[in-house]
């Protein structure tokens, strides 16, 4: 069925917004924090899956890293049991991480790369202790009790990233792959830890110097003070924000994650919904975006 003129008209002004920012990221790595509502939606994650393909197709190189939680969950749920949580941080016992394990390295990380192979892409799975590609050390949580004083509190096989072996994920971005990874690390002894996805995604990012680390997340964007989704924001207003109180709680963590991927040379770093179909095209092949982008440069630069 042929195209009315103005639908024409609207997918030729698409592919022309489009261009300079394709011909600009040419060859550019683009970091993608995979979780939420759009692993658990079966349109969002076709929606998904395209814009990576998409992405490689023209020439960019995306790299996915995913969570899991809500799989997680239900499996031990399954199994009669339950796990912790401190401020968001999953208690890891042993028998939790065995399941972590399965799921997140398992069946989770094969679902997405089956799933981009699927629309064309040349997707390959791996986890942090694949080729020891993600060094970690267990990770102790700072948290401030009533009276003030900070305390270390020790959640078992939760760790945070140390070291990222590039060489393993540059020889599969210089193969055309697209290379999946499950938030799981090794120390130097062996031991297997669970990692936030959010904060694998930005270490990765800085290790490879990407251009871009783009969260996919349950939400519009970072809020104001008016609950306005802010679209462009410096490290320093950031920074400012937080000190302030409008950044706070449960994004704390996201956007710092996001900050300190930009102050530690990603060029842009961009939360945005995850629920909307095709965000990530959206994001980064637009003028305006559709979330919050954190740089040191304002948005029409990008």
């Amino acid at each position: 069925m042929a195209l009315n003129t103005e639908t024409a008209l609207n997918i030729a002004n698409v592919l022309t917004e489009a261009l300079p920012y394709i011909q600009r990221f040419a060859d550019k790595i683009i970091v993608v924090k995979y979780g939420g509502n759009a692993m658990t939606d079966p349109e969002l994650e076709s929606s998904f899956a395209r814009d990576i393909v998409l992405l490689k197709t023209v020439g960019l190189h995306p790299v996915v890293v995913h969570g899991g939680g809500p799989q997680v969950d239900n499996l031990l749920k399954q199994l009669g049991r339950e796990s912790d949580r401190i401020d968001g941080m999953r208690v890891t016992d042993a028998s939790t991480m065995e399941i972590v394990e399965m799921v997140l390295g398992g069946s989770v990380n094969k679902s997405i790369v089956n799933l981009i192979n699927r629309h064309g892409g040349r997707a390959i799975g791996l986890t942090g202790t694949d080729g020891n590609l993600l060094r970690a050390r267990k990770l102790l949580l700072d948290k401030k009790t009533d009276d003030g004083q900070v305390k270390q509190i020790d959640l078992g096989l939760v760790g945070e990233v140390v070291g990222v072996k590039t060489d393993v994920l540059n020889l599969f971005i210089e193969s055309d792959f697209i290379p999946v990874i499950a938030p799981l690390g090794v120390d130097e002894e062996g031991n297997t830890y669970n990692i936030n996805a959010d904060l694998v995604a930005g270490k990765v990012a800085e290790a490879l110097k990407a251009e871009k680390l783009v969260l996919l997340t349950n939400i519009s964007g970072v809020m104001d003070a008016n609950k306005k989704v802010m679209t462009g924001l410096s490290t320093q207003e950031v920074d400012h924000l937080i000190e302030i109180g409008v950044i706070y709680g449960g994004m704390i963590p996201k956007v710092s994650c996001a900050l300190d991927a930009v102050k530690g040379g990603v060029v842009s770093a961009h939360i945005v919904d995850g629920r909307v179909p095709h965000v990530t095209l959206l994001e980064v092949f637009t003028d305006e975006g559709i979330g919050t982008l954190i740089s040191n440069r304002l948005r029409k630069s990008q």
